[in-house]
C-alpha cells in the first residue's frame, strides 16, 4: 500500500471539495509524531487543526474510551441521558469565565455550536441580526458561512446566505487596523445598516484562526463588552480554536478579563472525538424550550468520556504553562528566521501556542507572499513536517503542536523549518 495508491482512490471515491492538504496516508500517530502507510515518521504541528491539544492517542484517553466502549456508545442524550454529561456540564460550567451562573448544552460540531448561540440569542432578545468580524470564521453550514468573513474557499458559490449578518472590521496593528476604526466601523453599522435593538448578538474569535491568528487587543474585547451591554445585545466568544489551553489560558477571553454571555467549544475539547458544546449565563441558555435546542449525536458518551480525561490531563500536566514555554521556544526560533529573511518574513505572532508566521514581499506588510506559503508547507510536508496555513490572503503559516509535545520535537521541527525555508529562500 503506498500514498499515491490511496490518493489515487481517495480522488475517484470522495468529492474534491473535501480536500487533502498533504496526500499522506496516516498508519499510526502518538503524541507529536504521525507515521503513514509507508513506514514514513512526521512531526505534527498541525495538531488535527488545534483539536488533539493532548496529542495523538493519549494513553489516559483511550483508557477512558475503552471503558465507555465497554458499558455503552449510544443511548441519544434527549433520550436516556447519562452521567458523564452531567459531570462535564458541571465541569464546563465552572471553567467558563465569569462569576455568573452558567449551563451547557452539548452538540457534535463547531458549526453546529455556532448556529445554536444564534438560536438562542435570538430566543433571548426576540431580534435577529447578528454581527460578525471580517476574517472570521465560525463554520462552513449555511448559516456558519454567511458569519465567516473570508470568501475562499468557503463562501465563494454557495450564496445566497442568510439575512440580517453584518460585518465589522477586527483590529489588526499589522495591518493598521487600529481598535478606534474597528469601533467607529460599529458604530456606523449601527447608523447605516441595522439599529442596535434590532441585533441579537455579536460574535467574535479571541484570536481569529482561519483569518490569520490575529489576537484581539483587550481593550477591543473590553469595549464590545461594553457596547453589548449598552444595547441589550448578546456577546459570543468564538472559542473553538482557541480554547482547552491552546493559549496559555483555559479560553482566551480570559487575557482580557470580561464575561461573554454565550461561547462555543469543540476541537481542543476531547482530544479527537467529536463532540461541542455552548456554554452561557444560566438564564440566558434556559430561554428556548425543551426539544429547542439538541441533536441525535449531541453530547455521545465517547465524546463525554474523553473530554473530562481531557479537562484532568490540562490540570494534571499543567497544560496552560506548557502552551506559554511552547509559544515562547517556537516563537524565539521564528524571529531568528525572521531575522536572516526579514524581506519574506513580515510578522511572527503567537498568544501560546497558537504561533504565525506571516509571508510577504520585500518586506511589505501590503503584498502577501501565498505562493512562497504554499511552497514551504509543500517542502515541509516532503521533509517529514505538517504543517497549515490560514489568513484571508493565504500567506499565514499557523503552528498549532500538540501540547504534549517534546522541547526536543519542537527544536527538530524548527531544524527543518529553517531548512526548507533556506531552501526555497
Amino acid at each position: 500500500m503506498s500514498n499515491q495508491s490511496l490518493h489515487q482512490r481517495r480522488s475517484a471515491a470522495m468529492a474534491q471539495g473535501q480536500g487533502a492538504l498533504h496526500p499522506v496516508y496516516v498508519d499510526k500517530a502518538r503524541n507529536a509524531e504521525i507515521w503513514d502507510v509507508e513506514g514514513k515518521r512526521f512531526i505534527d504541528l498541525g495538531a488535527g487543526i488545534a483539536v488533539n491539544n493532548t496529542g495523538h492517542s493519549h494513553p489516559r484517553i483511550q483508557a477512558a474510551v475503552q471503558a465507555q466502549l465497554e458499558r455503552f456508545s449510544h443511548t441519544c442524550l434527549m433520550v436516556t441521558p447519562y452521567e458523564s454529561a452531567v459531570d462535564l456540564a458541571e465541569k464546563l460550567n465552572d471553567l467558563a469565565p465569569g462569576t455568573t451562573p452558567k449551563k451547557s448544552i452539548f452538540v457534535t460540531s463547531g458549526a453546529e455550536a455556532v448556529e445554536n448561540c444564534v438560536k438562542i440569542a435570538r430566543s433571548y432578545t426576540g431580534r435577529s441580526g447578528v454581527i460578525a468580524f471580517k476574517g472570521g470564521f465560525h463554520g462552513r453550514t449555511n448559516l456558519t458561512m454567511g458569519l465567516t468573513g473570508k470568501v475562499k474557499p468557503y463562501k465563494a458559490g454557495f450564496g445566497p446566505f442568510p439575512a440580517e449578518i453584518f460585518h465589522a472590521p477586527y483590529p489588526n496593528a499589522y495591518h493598521g487596523v487600529s481598535v478606534e476604526e474597528s469601533l467607529a466601523a460599529l458604530d456606523d453599522l449601527f447608523l447605516c445598516d441595522i439599529e442596535p435593538n434590532r441585533v441579537a448578538a455579536i460574535i467574535i474569535e479571541p484570536v481569529q484562526g482561519e483569518g490569520g491568528f490575529y489576537p484581539a487587543p483587550a481593550e477591543f474585547m473590553q469595549a464590545l463588552r461594553d457596547c453589548c451591554d449598552k444595547h441589550g445585545i448578546l456577546l459570543i466568544a468564538d472559542e473553538i480554536q482557541t480554547g482547552f489551553a491552546r493559549t496559555g489560558r483555559m479560553f482566551a477571553t480570559e487575557y482580557s478579563g470580561i464575561e461573554p454571555d454565550l461561547m462555543t467549544m469543540a476541537k481542543g475539547i476531547a482530544g479527537g472525538f467529536p463532540i461541542a458544546a455552548v456554554v452561557g449565563k444560566a438564564d440566558i441558555m434556559d430561554h428556548p424550550g425543551p426539544g429547542g435546542l439538541g441533536g441525535t449525536y449531541g453530547g455521545s458518551p465517547i465524546g463525554c468520556a474523553a473530554a473530562l480525561t481531557v479537562l484532568d490531563v490540562i490540570e494534571e500536566e499543567n497544560l496552560c504553562e506548557r502552551a506559554v514555554a511552547i509559544g515562547e521556544r517556537m516563537t524565539a526560533r521564528l524571529r531568528k528566521l525572521q531575522e536572516r529573511f526579514p524581506a519574506r518574513i513580515g510578522d511572527v505572532r503567537n498568544l501560546g501556542a497558537m504561533i504565525a508566521m506571516e509571508l510577504v514581499v520585500d518586506g511589505n506588510v501590503n503584498c502577501p507572499d501565498p505562493e512562497l506559503t504554499k511552497a514551504l508547507i509543500t517542502e515541509a510536508g516532503q521533509n517529514g513536517l505538517i504543517l497549515l496555513s490560514c489568513g484571508i490572503r493565504g500567506n499565514v503559516v499557523r503552528f498549532l503542536p500538540a501540547l504534549t509535545i517534546s522541547d526536543e520535537l519542537i527544536d527538530e521541527s524548527m531544524d527543518i523549518l529553517d531548512r526548507c525555508f533556506a531552501a526555497l529562500s
